[in-house]
């Protein structure tokens, strides 16, 4: 079934889902902290997380959830927990804070969120039910309803699930002439990712400029986004913008906030919970309101050159620290134009072979070992790919930690564990060529797949075939052990799969590495027809 602890390494050592993982220490770990017998008592100090067997690490990698995102300002910090000690009426909590965001970031109106997922699922309850309560208590039945979204081609993310649960179907345009066909009486709204697309040809202004016509709301989702003010999105014409609280504005994690439309945003609000809508289960709180309304205040307080100047002088430590060892180098890589997570970061590189340790092993060395440090974009894996390289961003780096990063990055390249090239693979001694039945156990449930097996040699392709897509496979055979991966189509993204196995009679068996998602088991055998 599917294992946390397997996910947990692959998130913080920065592979992405095609990457293998990396099994051993924290595993491990995770089985000594299970095994206790006995918990010891919480401790409210800076030991917190120690108290029940949870290491904290060094940020180097940036506002990523699975390592929750960012520090919450000081300021933030005092406001939650003032919030905490009253009671107030939350609608009446709300118009209030909603009015002074507005004033701050010179939009019409403003809410807090349960994030920045809720803020698009609130506004996707609003573009269909409105004010009305009869059609808020029937979503995410839509009959009757308007009931589709529409969202360029080059918006299709994993986040847009948030707009999806409403039930509505998407409509995808690969350009303007679409989109505006497809625009009709179940339209509720279009829905644009921001980036380096959205101020195009075919970017929020001309989209709005159709959009308008027919009276229909664009919501654009600007979730990492440094917050501009006055909003560069709503100066395009956007009805709002959805953002993260929990990212560079440093407000408090289970938050976010929309600008835009006072209607509309009043809307959303009212399809959020406290009210008995659909967005109930997306609760935030008092505290994270008030938390919000803090890290908004002080954004437009902040010395934003002062804190990318921190930035340069946390990675000029590190690269200074690198720069006597023979064959690294350390070069400062500025951020795109792209408004998302603006920051510096530092591409450290050496040759792997030279220093005997690859980039995959500096990042695993870097968690597993005490100060544990989460790098970013690890490249390079024994015995191949000598061209090794970590990443370091300083973004979310506290006071000091530079220190720390870079007396351990020194150490790491400088003196590196002994550690073995992996034994040579062993020519195959099986054939797999055909097609197969697959089977992956969930633990809570099972799929049937199947595998088209295409052999050369020791080289494997092919096609894997799920539930509802079909995708490429690629692998290679040593002995009787088989190791391949694929990668599925999904409503705006894709799903991978990381299978290692070995011919055991006349079945197939192993684990399967799902990414994000986990581990689990898998068997095959021959179509009865193969």
């Amino acid at each position: 079934m599917p294992h946390f602890w397997e996910q947990l390494r692959n998130s913080l050592t920065g592979a992405s889902r095609r990457d293998l993982f990396r099994r051993g220490g924290l595993l491990a770990l995770a089985q000594t902290l299970t095994s206790t017998a006995k918990a010891a008592p919480l401790e409210l100090s800076s030991r917190l997380y120690e108290s029940i067997g949870v290491r904290p690490v060094i940020n180097a990698r940036g506002t990523f959830t699975i390592i929750t995102g960012s520090q919450s300002l000081p300021e933030v910090k005092k406001a939650m927990e003032e919030a905490s000690r009253h009671y107030v009426n939350l609608d009446e909590l709300m118009n209030g804070v909603g009015k002074r965001i507005a004033e701050i970031t010179q939009a019409e109106w403003a809410i807090v969120t349960n994030g920045c997922s809720a803020a698009l699922t609130h506004f996707t309850a609003a573009a269909i039910a409105g004010f009305n309560p009869e059609r808020m208590q029937r979503l995410p039945n839509l009959r009757g309803l308007k009931n589709e979204v529409i969202i360029p081609t080059y918006s299709r993310n994993q986040y847009d699930h948030s707009i999806r649960m409403l039930g509505v179907t998407i409509i995808e345009a690969p350009d303007l002439a679409t989109l505006e066909a497809s625009i009709n009486e179940r339209t509720a709204m279009i829905y644009i990712l921001a980036g380096l697309q959205d101020s195009g040809p075919f970017g929020t202004k001309a989209i709005v400029d159709v959009a308008s016509k027919k009276n229909v709301p664009v919501l654009v989702d600007a979730a990492a986004e440094i917050l501009t003010i006055p909003n560069v999105h709503l100066a395009r014409g956007a009805t709002a913008v959805a953002y993260s609280g929990g990212k560079c504005i440093r407000g408090p994690q289970a938050a976010g906030f929309l600008l835009g439309n006072k209607e509309m945003l009043q809307a959303a609000w009212t399809n959020s919970a406290p009210h008995h809508a659909f967005g109930r289960s997306l609760k935030v709180g008092k505290e994270e309101i008030m938390g919000m309304l803090a890290a908004i205040e002080m954004w437009v307080k902040r010395d934003h050159k002062a804190e990318w100047q921190g930035w340069e002088a946390k990675l000029a430590h590190i690269a200074d620290k690198l720069k006597s060892i023979e064959g690294v180098t350390a070069s400062v890589v500025q951020p795109s134009i792209d408004l998302s997570n603006r920051t510096p970061s530092l591409r450290v590189q050496w040759d792997g072979t030279r220093l005997g340790i690859w980039g995959q092993e500096v990042a695993k060395l870097m968690l597993d070992t005490e100060p544990r440090i989460v790098v970013a974009n690890a490249a390079g894996a024994r015995p191949g790919s000598k061209q090794s390289s970590v990443s370091i961003v300083p973004y979310m780096m506290m006071p000091g930690e530079e220190k720390l990063v870079a007396d351990k990055l020194h150490a790491l390249l400088t003196n590196p564990p002994k550690m073995a090239n992996p034994a040579a693979a062993p020519a195959p001694t099986i054939s797999l060529s055909g097609q197969w039945e697959l089977l992956m156990d969930f633990g809570r449930g099972s799929a049937a797949h199947s595998l088209l097996f295409e052999q050369e040699g020791a080289k494997l392709s092919g096609t894997h075939r799920g539930e509802f897509a079909s995708g490429d496979l690629s692998g290679s055979l040593a002995g009787n052990s088989v190791r391949f991966h694929s990668s599925l189509p999904t409503l705006g993204s894709r799903v991978s799969f990381e299978f290692n196995g070995a011919l055991e009679g006349e079945q197939l068996k192993g684990s399967v590495n799902l990414g994000e998602y986990g581990q689990t088991t898998w068997t095959a055998r021959r179509h009865k027809y193969a």
